[in-house]
């Protein structure tokens, strides 16, 4: 089974249009986008544009997974607990008949949405190039194995997989997470310093010279 993508908040939160809307609620990342171009002009879209690129989770019962749920206090009746207004999916207070009700499921129960995971925590590590003497800082995401953290530096560098990767001299297992492949977090190596923010740990890449002499 392929492995699923982890986000982080940041990347989570540039996916703010009308045409590129993302959300994250109970741990989980969603591409909202087709579900705002199927209901386009519904005025019941306005909660979900108003959160685009934000995490919704407290929308949600963690435990049942469906939204919050209160009782009416006019009515005795329990209904879903809305504050920033009722949205696509959910039913009216009262009975209507001009009430679409032929989705197949709700959207937030619907996984056709999902896209990945949201990093429960994110790390800075400094990726430095010993080819070229270049250092890039990347926030990334403590669950990934280093072949997706490579993954995420190809933008910077194409050829990042023609390198060996080393923390302290020690050649990186691919396959593992920074943790798993014991490289400390900055709270680690710098707990309590004022400037513990401007370091983190460093990973340096070092070229595999393929040529052959003859």
């Amino acid at each position: 089974m392929l492995r699923p993508k982890y986000f982080t908040r940041k990347e989570v939160s540039l996916h703010n249009t009308l045409g590129d809307i993302w959300v994250s609620y109970l741990g989980k990342v969603y591409n909202l986008t087709p579900l705002v171009e199927e209901n386009k002009g519904d005025v019941l879209l306005k909660p979900i544009i108003e959160c685009a690129g934000k995490d919704i989770s407290h929308w949600f019962d963690p435990k049942t997974k469906d939204i919050l749920r209160h009782v009416d206090p006019l009515t005795g009746c329990i209904k879903y607990y809305t504050p920033r207004g009722r949205f696509i999916h959910v039913p009216p207070p009262c009975p209507r008949t001009d009430w679409a009700n032929d989705f197949w499921r709700p959207w937030w129960k619907d996984n056709c949405y999902e896209v990945g995971l949201l990093s429960a925590k994110t790390r800075w590590i400094r990726i430095i190039n010993t080819l070229i003497s270049q250092e890039k800082r990347l926030e990334v995401c403590s669950e990934e194995t280093l072949d997706e953290i490579l993954q995420r530096y190809l933008h910077y560098n194409a050829h990042a997989a023609s390198y060996t990767w080393k923390h302290n001299g020690v050649n990186l297992d691919m396959s593992k997470t920074l943790g798993e492949n014991n490289i400390p977090e900055e709270d680690e190596l710098y707990c309590g310093s004022i400037d513990c923010n401007l370091f983190s740990s460093s990973i340096c890449l070092y070229f595999n010279d393929d040529l052959t002499e003859f």
